[in-house]
């Protein structure tokens, strides 16, 4: 008898909201139990952080391993630039060209304009909402490269996020790689720090609402968390995805949503795949759509309280 994956994720999507899930763990032991059951049925390794800024609450599974960036990394690239623009340390207006030869195999919008170039907020644009990865290398070259955005993050408070190469190079994360990695809880803590619209964050808040736009206008996060969340709550966030031949299949998806508070709450997602039987992406885009589920009744229970 064949083994069905299909099967067995759709066993695990009613056990984890079923009593399977341990009744003696506390309402968030049996949530992060949720988050197991998913990752049995899924196979490989998910790193989950959900952080909601108003309560100061987290909810966590695996959060601390380190798992490949991906396209993750180009939210805090958005950031950085806007942040330089704020600072008057980078003019964002300035027009960049390039060659045929520059384009990658993920490049939309540098495809597009061809010779007519585009300006550096816009390449900033189209890396975080395209998910462009020409665009994304054009950025890193005026910015300072990898290691300027690994200096981003440090200034953040982030010591563990790491980016070392350009595209499309940094895909190739094996599992004992450090160079180009995260966290989920360093990604969440890095988002809080960027868009949580208080005193704290280094974006003023016309370019932090620029930001969060940008993450609502990702189209590459719909059948992800997004997926998972009501319909009409506002979110945004930034996805990553490689198969990259000997390192595997990995998938992320980082943003945030509005708790019914109206305050952001945050999430990071990221996934490996185990190189010996990964999964099809369906499958991995289904599962994040349920971890999506397992954040809405997270925030819903944590309001219920607030608000009752």
């Amino acid at each position: 008898m064949g083994f069905d994956r299909r099967g067995v994720l759709a066993g695990a999507v009613a056990l984890a909201g079923s009593a399977c899930v341990p009744l003696h763990q506390s309402p968030d032991g049996r949530l992060a139990a949720k988050l197991a059951i998913l990752e049995r049925a899924l196979g490989g390794t998910l790193g989950a952080a959900f952080y909601d800024v108003e309560q100061g609450l987290t909810l966590t599974h695996n959060a601390e391993l380190r798992f490949p960036l991906c396209s993750t990394f180009k939210f805090s690239l958005a950031a950085m630039v806007l942040m330089m623009e704020q600072n008057g340390t980078l003019d964002t207006s300035q027009h960049v060209t390039w060659q045929d030869s520059d384009l990658l195999s993920h490049a939309p919008f540098t495809r597009e304009r061809g010779a007519q170039g585009a300006t550096l907020l816009e390449l900033a644009r189209a890396a975080q909402v395209a998910s462009d990865n020409t665009a994304a290398n054009l950025v890193l070259d005026r910015v300072g490269g990898p290691a300027a955005l690994t200096a981003f993050w440090r200034a953040l408070g982030d010591d563990v996020s790491r980016l070392d190469r350009m595209e499309p190079q940094l895909n190739a994360v094996a599992e004992d790689e450090l160079r180009d990695t995260t966290t989920p809880a360093a990604m969440v803590s890095t988002l809080t720090k960027l868009i949580a619209s208080d005193s704290k964050t280094p974006l003023g808040a016309q370019r932090q609402a620029i930001l969060r736009q940008w993450m609502q206008d990702t189209a590459t996060g719909s059948k992800l968390v997004r997926a998972g969340l009501p319909p009409a709550w506002e979110a945004g966030d930034k996805t990553g995805a490689t198969d990259w031949p000997g390192a595997g299949i990995a998938r992320a998806d980082i943003g945030y949503t509005l708790s019914p508070g109206g305050t952001p709450v945050m999430f990071a997602l990221y996934y490996r795949a185990d190189r010996d039987a990964p999964p099809p992406q369906t499958e991995i885009s289904r599962t994040f759509a349920e971890v999506g589920r397992v954040l809405t009744g997270w925030i819903r229970r944590n309001w219920t309280i607030v608000l009752t």
